[in-house]
């Protein structure tokens, strides 16, 4: 951590981080460097004008209290469901309509073209579909048979 902080939520809900020197920032957005890839390392805290206050190299370091509420920040600012399955298709063709389990529910997504499944890793892939909605694959082996079969035809 590159400086000590202390955060906590004005009577609006919006974050304040307070610094060592005493200074305080309403309104301060909290963003992760690597979403996907590395989710609980290199966290950046910025003021409403974008500047960085505080960076979080590691989050399972900072105190309990700052933790709660830097995870509850992120979880407001980031919405990507993981697809679980897939348990259906209704054209092999785009655009394309799929129904798919995700840890969020089911769902059901729209395909405009195979452009919009983007391979990130070996193992993962990025799902935007047409209302700009993006679903994680995280690890595309573990998937169960039947959906793996389904996402061949797309790849």
């Amino acid at each position: 951590m590159s400086a000590s902080f202390q955060l906590s939520l004005d009577p609006f809900g919006k974050l304040i981080v307070a610094m060592s020197d005493g200074t305080q920032h309403i309104g301060v957005v909290v963003v992760r460097a690597f979403p996907i890839a590395d989710p609980l390392r290199s966290i950046s805290i910025l003021s409403p004008e974008g500047k960085e206050l505080v960076w979080i190299d590691d989050l399972t370091q900072v105190p309990a209290q700052e933790r709660s509420l830097v995870e509850q920040a992120l979880q407001g600012r980031e919405f990507m469901p993981e697809i679980m399955r897939l348990d259906g298709v209704n054209s092999f063709s785009t655009p394309s309509v799929w129904q798919v389990q995700t840890n969020r529910g089911a769902a059901e997504l729209v395909l405009k073209g195979e452009e919009d499944i983007r391979r990130l890793s070996p193992t993962t892939l990025i799902v935007a579909d047409a209302h700009g909605v993006q679903f994680l694959i995280r690890d595309l082996p573990s998937l169960d048979r039947h959906t793996r079969k389904l996402l061949d035809r797309f790849l």
